[in-house]
């Protein structure tokens, strides 16, 4: 099926951990079972989250806005996470 946009397309690639400051039970129990595995390079684990949006916008600011927004008001908790990501263009808007 041909979907036409009048706007290009963007990804936003979202990474969302703990702050260095609050403990990570699951980071601590992976390291642990990784010495336990003889993998005793791996000096630290800490679990996050990986979110990926696709983005209809006119622009890239508009793209990076939205995808700034959502992670305030509703992605992470700004209380205990720290977020980054990036946006790309994936799509001119053409039909697809």
């Amino acid at each position: 099926m041909l979907i036409f946009r009048g706007t290009p397309l963007y990804l936003a690639k979202i990474t969302i951990t703990l702050r260095k400051s609050i403990l990570d039970p699951q980071g601590k129990a992976i390291h642990h079972a990784l010495e336990s595995l003889q993998m005793n390079s791996v000096q630290e684990v800490r679990i996050g989250k990986h979110i990926e949006m696709k983005i209809d916008a006119p622009n890239k600011e508009e793209a990076v806005l939205v995808t700034e927004t959502a992670c305030k008001k509703l992605l992470a908790n700004p209380v205990m996470e720290d977020y980054t990501f990036s946006v790309e263009k994936i799509s001119e808007g053409f039909g697809i």
